[in-house]
């Protein structure tokens, strides 16, 4: 233990590690409303400096609450009270820039990649093309409000969306455009938990460790399939639920 934090552990708080303590005294002000929903928390040489702790025991504080939901660390940025996580319908497709509207929140999007490709062996198994054929890759991040929230990175058959690449999709989504020139006639779709890559991270302002969600999708139209995506987001902003 060091100095800083000897210095501020009270007489009968002995068996209570101070982060613990640390992390009760961020959490009740959360729960008291002193710090809303979004609110800057401060950062660890903040803390260590008002409250007389060690900046290590801030470090693992912040840490332990960013993984129990209850603040969000955005690399770069900071750390934030976390706002109720926003949720997505696992049955069903539905166009993100309409979700987020729905919560009186703005979208905004941003494209990192917009290309066309030719199919690989396992790239024309997931479109059901011949290999060979050509393929349209985009990379897309979804932002609620100023958060991104979304990450998706898309194939799409060709032969089925030849407009694809002439669209802007900072005004509209692929979601909308597909389901417009192709509409669904049904889906196949999974989501398991993963830990994102490096290039996700950086996109997403997360650290390695952020447990994310993971929608591997994909949508015929007819007999035809359209798109094969992954939609990732991270856990600590996220949650998908279905009822029936």
């Amino acid at each position: 233990m060091s100095e800083a934090d000897r210095a501020v552990k009270p007489a009968g708080a002995r068996d209570t590690p101070l982060y613990e303590r640390l992390k009760a005294e961020i959490k009740q002000r959360i729960d008291s409303g002193e710090w809303p929903a979004d609110h800057r928390v401060p950062s660890e040489n903040e803390l260590s400096e008002t409250l007389n702790v060690s900046r290590m025991t801030a470090n693992r504080a912040l840490r332990e609450l960013a993984m129990e939901g209850v603040i969000v660390r955005v690399k770069g940025r900071g750390s934030f009270v976390a706002s109720k996580k926003r949720s997505a319908p696992f049955m069903g497709v539905r166009n993100i820039a309409d979700e987020i509207a729905e919560r009186g929140s703005l979208h905004t999007s941003q494209v990192i990649l917009a290309q066309t490709e030719i199919c690989g062996h396992e790239l024309a198994e997931a479109l059901g093309v011949e290999v060979g054929s050509p393929a349209f890759h985009s990379v897309i991040l979804h932002h609620e409000d100023d958060l991104p929230i979304q990450l998706e990175d898309r194939f799409v058959n060709a032969a089925v969306a030849p407009g694809y690449l002439d669209q802007d999709f900072t005004t509209t989504t692929p979601n909308a455009y597909l389901t417009q020139v192709a509409p669904i006639s049904h889906t196949e779709q999974f989501v398991e938990a993963v830990l994102p890559q490096s290039w996700e991270c950086r996109h997403l302002a997360i650290a390695r460790s952020e447990p994310c969600l993971l929608i591997r999708r994909r949508t015929w139209s007819a007999d035809r399939i359209v798109t094969s995506v992954r939609l990732l987001y991270p856990g600590s902003r996220y949650r998908l639920e279905s009822s029936s």
